[in-house]
C-alpha cells in the first residue's frame, strides 16, 4: 500500500509557529516518525509539503497514475479556501483523510468551514501531530477491508 502525505501551506514551519496550537514537533521531525509507523505497517509513505494551491492540485492528481492507495492531508489554511484541492480530491476518488493539528472549530469563526473536507472519508483534529497517524492506521485498516 502506498500512502500520500500532504502538507499545505506553513507546515514547514512547525516547531516555531504558534507552539502553543502546533507544538514544538517539526515536520522533519513528524515525517520521520510517521515513516516509521509506515514502516512497521508494511506501507509506503510518501511526504509532499507546498504552500503553493496549484502544486498541491498537481499532486494531487497524479497520485492515481502514481500508484498512491490513499492520502493523508492537511490543507492548513487552504482548508477553507480551495474548491480547487476539493475539487482534485474528488477527481481522484481515493479513501483521504484531513488532519488537523488543532481542533479547527474551537478556533476562529473562519476556521470553522472545510471545504476540502467533504471531498474526505473523514476528518481528524485537535489530536495534535497524533492526528496524522490515526489517519496512517485507519486508511491502512480501511485498505485491508
Amino acid at each position: 500500500m502506498k500512502i500520500l502525505l500532504i502538507n499545505g501551506p506553513n507546515m514547514r514551519l512547525l516547531g516555531q509557529r504558534e507552539p502553543e496550537i502546533y507544538g514544538r514537533l517539526t515536520l522533519d521531525g513528524l515525517q520521520r516518525h510517521l515513516k516509521e509507523v509506515a514502516a512497521a505497517l508494511e506501507v509506503d509513505l510518501v511526504c509532499y509539503q507546498s504552500n503553493h494551491e496549484g502544486d498541491i492540485v498537481d499532486t494531487i492528481g497524479n497520485a492515481v497514475k502514481d500508484g498512491v492507495d490513499a492520502i493523508i492531508i492537511n490543507p492548513a489554511a487552504y482548508t477553507h479556501t480551495s474548491v480547487a484541492i476539493h475539487d482534485a480530491l474528488k477527481a481522484v476518488a481515493l479513501p483521504a483523510v484531513e488532519v488537523h493539528i488543532s481542533n479547527i472549530g474551537a478556533r476562529e469563526e473562519f476556521r470553522h468551514t472545510s471545504l476540502t473536507a467533504p471531498a474526505c472519508t473523514a476528518v481528524i483534529a485537535g489530536l495534535g501531530a497524533d492526528g496524522y497517524e490515526w489517519a496512517l492506521r485507519a486508511l491502512v485498516k480501511l485498505n485491508k477491508g
